[in-house]
């Protein structure tokens, strides 16, 4: 049999989901349509565990983890009944609320079914990008995670 040729994955691989259920229980996973940008992050935390026992060489210990996703998306509008798409308004109103209100349960993982897969609840920052007349309406948005970010099984796999 012969080898597959390697391919190179692209960066719109990634689907970004939200959970529109009340409860946040991951019973209504909805797309964010329009994605243009994906950028996910997790930063680990190392503080200096050096010591003299080492002989000179550095130690360094992982003491915390952070996360985040950088996303730009093309609004969504329903223009006959004068709407947002729902997961958009969604990420939008909990960019202006507070307590359990500014947090999304959201979801992303690789569209083809490959293992990549994460869960967990951000804080939305939504940042319009205006632009010139002939501009899309387009939104940077950060979600900064609270909490830990899961890793899933790929619900497409």
């Amino acid at each position: 049999m012969a080898t597959p040729t390697p391919e190179t994955a692209l960066a719109r691989r990634w689907r970004l989901e939200i959970d529109m259920s009340a409860a946040k229980d991951g019973s209504d996973w909805q797309l964010v349509p329009g994605v243009t940008e994906f950028t996910p992050a997790s930063e680990p935390n190392f503080e200096d565990s050096s010591d003299y026992d080492s002989e000179g060489w550095a130690g360094n210990t992982k003491t915390g983890q952070s996360w985040e996703l950088g996303v730009t998306i093309n609004r969504r509008i329903n223009d006959q009944v004068k709407v947002y798409h729902p997961t958009h308004e969604a990420l939008r109103l909990a960019h202006y609320g507070w307590g359990s209100a500014s947090k999304v349960h959201v979801r992303y993982f690789d569209r083809s079914g490959l293992p990549e897969a994460y869960e967990g609840t951000a804080l939305v920052n939504w940042a319009p990008s205006g632009g010139e007349t002939t501009a899309l309406d387009q939104v940077e948005i950060t979600l900064t995670g609270d909490g830990k970010l899961l890793l899933i099984a790929n619900p497409v796999a």
